[in-house]
């Protein structure tokens, strides 16, 4: 198998605490649009559909960045597109937090937005690649990784706050200017870190055959796991909504307070867990875990709105936990089997192709809801979402031990 340098011993270039933590605070403002979603369709007059296309743009423009940032990580280096993307990040937060006050202008700066994000994670994840020893490669990127759950964390927390004591507008421009605070922090964290395209590639032990089905592998993997994430971020809240609120005993707020915790705090301790132990135990065996374990709760979770609401949102709790957790793996897998020059690429490929599925998925899950009878809805659709979860596992059974 062709490696990167990060076998060839650690460096102390890249701040990874530092990385980590901005990664929390670029991110702090992913979630914000969702969690005012309940009073902006109403501020902005908005219907169902005009909110989801509002949505729909910032995953649009989030996978082209994806593709963008990571073709030119290959031409001007990981670290030049990280911070020109810190930039950007801070700047278009300013911009949705100051100016979007409307469906036509929200378009506009929630696709700014969504162009942003996309250009600080793939290059983090090189970054990480490029200045870490091979053995702790997974745990690195895992922590990355957790970053980004515990910012989403605090986007929907610190915007739901704001929310109730202030306005919209206040809840936009908290979560920006915790964003611009990532721009700082961004730079300072790879103020010194060797950009990838300065890693020397070590002897190459496998052949161009191998290396190509293990990348397809992955990637394939890959659109599997989003299928399965981006179903269940779109559809657990409503399916929560309608298990538990309709009992009175949780109010809609506590309810999305405790919805994001489930879903993204136990992501960010899935994070750098799995990272820890796919270095530890290997790559292939903790993808096949996480991925079977997400599947099985896509298949059970459906059927389980009449259960007590501590113990659902603890089920939803390790479904997040799940369904997160193979993603630092496969990220981390894909960098050391991808010769640095190429490497962007096929980050980018595989994002395009996995958020674009991910996109999809939960069209499919709305479909199957309103097409199932009404006892089986819920169960049917979540399980349309374990596809992803067992295509992932088989993808883990084929690597190459």
């Amino acid at each position: 198998m062709t490696t990167l340098s990060v076998g060839a011993g650690p460096s102390p270039s890249l701040n990874l605490p530092v990385l980590v933590l901005a990664r929390v605070c670029t991110t702090a403002i992913f979630m914000t649009y969702p969690a005012c979603l309940s009073i902006l369709i109403v501020e902005w007059q908005m219907s169902a559909t005009k909110a989801g296309i509002v949505q729909g743009v910032f995953t649009a423009a989030f996978a082209i960045s994806l593709l963008v940032a990571s073709y030119l990580c290959d031409r001007i280096g990981a670290k030049r597109v990280f911070n020109t993307a810190t930039i950007f990040a801070a700047v278009s937060a300013l911009l949705f937090a100051l100016f979007a006050r409307s469906f036509d202008s929200a378009i506009v700066f929630v696709s700014l937005l969504g162009l942003s994000q996309g250009g600080t994670y793939t290059p983090a994840i090189m970054l990480v690649s490029a200045n870490t020893p091979h053995a702790k490669t997974a745990s690195a990127v895992g922590w990355v990784l957790a970053g980004m759950s515990a910012g989403y964390v605090i986007s929907i927390f610190l915007s739901t706050v704001l929310l109730s004591l202030y306005s919209y507008q206040m809840a936009f421009l908290g979560t920006g200017l915790i964003t611009v605070a990532g721009w700082g922090l961004g730079v300072l964290a790879v103020r010194s870190a060797r950009d990838q395209l300065e890693s020397v590639k070590l002897p190459d032990t496998d052949s161009d055959r191998s290396m190509l089905r293990r990348a397809r592998l992955l990637t394939i993997g890959y659109i599997g796991h989003c299928w399965e994430l981006f179903g269940a971020w779109a559809w657990i809240p409503a399916f929560l909504a309608a298990a538990i609120l309709t009992r009175g005993k949780m109010s809609p707020i506590e309810l999305g307070l405790w919805t994001a915790l489930a879903l993204h705090l136990s992501g960010f301790f899935a994070s750098f867990l799995s990272g820890y132990a796919a270095d530890k135990f290997g790559i292939r065996s903790v993808l096949i875990a996480f991925a079977l374990l997400g599947a099985l709760c896509s298949i059970s979770i459906g059927w389980l709105g009449e259960i007590t609401a501590p113990l659902l949102l603890g089920i939803a709790a390790v479904y997040g936990f799940a369904t997160i957790g193979d993603s630092s793996v496969l990220s981390a897998a894909m960098t050391q089997a991808v010769p640095a020059q190429k490497l962007g690429r096929a980050l980018g490929l595989r994002s395009v192709l996995g958020v674009g599925a991910g996109a999809l998925a939960p069209v499919a899950f709305g479909l199957t809801l309103d097409l199932a009878p009404g006892v089986l809805a819920w169960g049917a659709a979540f399980s349309i979402l374990a596809i992803g979860g067992f295509l992932a596992m088989v993808c883990g059974v084929l690597l190459p031990r």
